[in-house]
This record gives structure tokens, C-alpha cells and sequence, in this order.
């Protein structure tokens, strides 16, 4: 299956609802479905039917249809708002939808593809791959808090690059957490990448600059290095970033050159932030989008790209190696409104 088959099965496999609610808004038309109803056909009508699998792709004219007023552009907000693209997106991409479409009867098909096309739109301009520089070793540093799938996206992403022809050397430096520690041992043995360790409670500083140490002798195209997420003791997380900054840079002083955030879909709006949060304590150079597949909240990508404009460099929909993968505004959009 490709990711973007992936992604629409099991981005709304169980928990979204902004596919049906597109539906049902069209659906939820008040002006009558035919002129000739009567009133007692009125009294006893039954609730309007799903429009046919092939009108629904084709945009038919025998398809339901609604005029696009006032009500409906609120219950589209209101929609937008539930799955998690913030207030203010929402009424931005509401707004460009009727624009154009004001007064006029639209049909699921339409908005769905109006919807998606905007969704793009904000998402174009954020869509880039992490860059590879040809210093080496780049260093790249994960930030991000506890359970939003660091250790994983790590792995991953040393996975892929290893399998990309890259020599890559993992710092296991979130040494507060022996459960981090031997899932990224895990990823490395998976991969044929070294994990350097540090014993439990050791300062991650020291094990970064030893680990930057061991990139530099070994030639290694890029050093990864994990990172603590207790946002509890915000103080304390941001003196240790800042100190592993300060301590690679003295073996490097363009070090790092990649800091990448980490979210937890699920977390929605809480994902904002997070954002916030980490831009105080580091250099935030890019976005990685995790679980997906457990969420109705995948708007809260949209809303994060319109807010801070930071690159998307990756999306993850599930577990196993190939679960992550660049991000594709076109696929996201297509996913995330159903259309097709």
C-alpha cells in the first residue's frame, strides 16, 4: 500500500469526523429537496440519503447540493474548529472558500475539493525535506516532550538514512529514561547504527560532545542525538539544551545544524504550545508530525503551518519503518477532507 493509502485508511480509520460532517452539511440543507413535496410528505420525511457512491465522485448534478449562506458557513467554521485547525484558521479558509461561492448551491464533491485545495495552499510553502549539508557530520538535535515519539522518529529517520548510503551515529541523550535508551538500541541494531549511551542520570552534554567527538574521528555523515522532553521543569529542560549547544559547539560552531520537534498529533491544539514552548528553548529549524493514525486532530497541521511557517519535514501513520515518510501537502489535504 502506498503512504498515501496509509495515510486516508488510518488517519480516519476510527476517529475522524470531518469527512462525514462534510457530508452531513450538505445533506443538512433546509430548503426543500424537491418542489413537489407535499405537506403531509413533509411531516413524515424521512432524513435525507447519502448521496450514491458514483455522484458523490463525479460532482453530478443529481448529487445533494446546498447553497452556500450564512448558516452554512458558519456550520463549516464550526466543522473546521472541531477538527482542530484553531479558530482563526478556520475562518481564514471559510472565508476563501466562499469568496467565490457565496450564493451559489455547492455539492459534497465541491467542497471537499475546495476545502482541500486550501488546506494545500497553507501547506505548500511549509512542505520540505530535512536538508542534508555536506558538512559532515551534521548534527541534529530532537527535541520534543516525553511520548510524543522522539526515540521512534530517531530510529526511523536513521533507518532511512542508513539505508540512503549515510553513515549515521545515534546519542542516546534523554539519560533520565532507560526505556528511551533501549528503544533507540533497539532502532540501532535494526539498522547497523551505533548507540551511544551514558550511564542512567549522566549529563547528556558530556555524552553529546563525546558522541560529536566519535562522528568527527569516524567521518560520519550525520550524529543524531536524542533528547529529555519533562516540560514539568521547563528551567531545568532549557538549561539542558542550552548546555549541549554550548558544549558541541565548542567541537562545532555551526553545531547543531538541524534541531527537529517532534508532535503528537493526538495532543491537538496542545501541539501549539508545544511550539511555543520549544522556539523559547531552541533554535527550531523544522516539524515531525507523529501518530496520525490515532487521531481525529490531523487539522492541528494545518493550523501549525499557518501560525509559525516552520518546514514539515516528515509525517508518521504508524510503527514500522516505512510508517514515516516526507510530507506531501497534496496528500495530507486529500486525506485529511476525503476527497478524492
Amino acid at each position: 500500500m502506498s503512504f498515501f493509502g496509509k495515510l486516508k485508511e488510518r488517519m480516519f480509520r476510527s476517529s475522524s469526523k470531518l469527512d462525514e460532517g462534510l457530508d452531513a452539511l450538505v445533506a443538512a440543507d433546509p430548503e426543500p429537496q424537491s418542489p413537489s413535496q407535499s405537506p403531509a410528505a413533509a411531516t413524515t420525511a424521512p432524513e435525507p440519503s447519502r448521496p450514491g457512491l458514483l455522484s458523490r465522485l463525479t460532482g453530478r448534478s443529481d448529487a445533494p447540493r446546498r447553497t452556500m449562506d450564512d448558516a452554512m458557513i458558519e456550520d463549516l467554521e464550526d466543522l473546521l474548529v472541531q477538527a482542530d485547525l484553531g479558530v482563526d484558521t478556520a475562518l481564514k479558509v471559510t472565508a476563501n472558500i466562499a469568496a467565490t461561492r457565496f450564493g451559489k448551491k455547492v455539492s459534497t464533491v465541491e467542497i471537499k475539493d475546495a476545502l482541500a485545495a486550501e488546506v494545500a495552499r497553507i501547506m505548500d510553502p511549509v512542505a520540505r525535506p530535512m536538508p542534508i549539508y555536506p558538512k559532515r557530520p551534521q548534527v541534529v538535535l530532537v527535541v520534543g516532550v516525553n511520548g510524543a515519539g522522539k526515540t521512534t522518529t530517531i530510529g526511523k529517520l536513521a533507518s532511512q538514512f542508513r539505508a540512503a548510503g549515510k553513515s549515521v551515529i545515534i546519542a542516546a541523550g534523554d539519560t533520565f529514561r532507560a526505556a528511551a535508551v533501549e528503544q533507540l538500541q533497539v532502532w540501532g541494531q535494526r539498522a547497523g547504527v551505533p548507540v551511544m549511551t551514558a550511564p542512567e542520570g549522566s549529563d547528556p552534554a558530556s555524552l553529546a560532545f563525546d558522541a560529536l567527538t566519535r562522528a568527527q574521528s569516524e567521518g560520519a555523515d550525520l550524529l543524531m542525538i536524542d533528547t529529555a522532553g519533562r516540560l514539568q521543569n521547563r528551567a531545568d529542560l532549557m538549561e539542558e539544551l542550552a548546555k549541549i549547544v554550548r558544549v558541541i559547539r565548542k567541537k562545532d560552531p555551526s553545531a547543531p545544524h538541524n534541531t527537529l520537534l517532534v508532535l503528537d498529533a493526538t495532543t491537538g491544539q496542545n501541539a501549539l504550545n508545544q511550539v511555543e514552548v520549544f522556539r523559547q528553548m531552541a533554535d527550531v529549524t523544522g516539524l515531525i508530525m507523529t501518530k496520525l493514525d490515532g487521531t481525529a486532530r490531523g487539522g492541528v497541521l494545518v493550523a501549525l503551518a499557518d501560525r509559525f511557517g516552520l518546514p514539515i519535514h516528515a509525517i508518521g501513520v504508524g510503527e514500522q519503518i516505512d510508517d514515516l515518510s516526507p510530507f506531501d501537502p497534496q496528500d495530507f489535504a486529500r486525506a485529511l477532507t476525503g476527497a478524492d
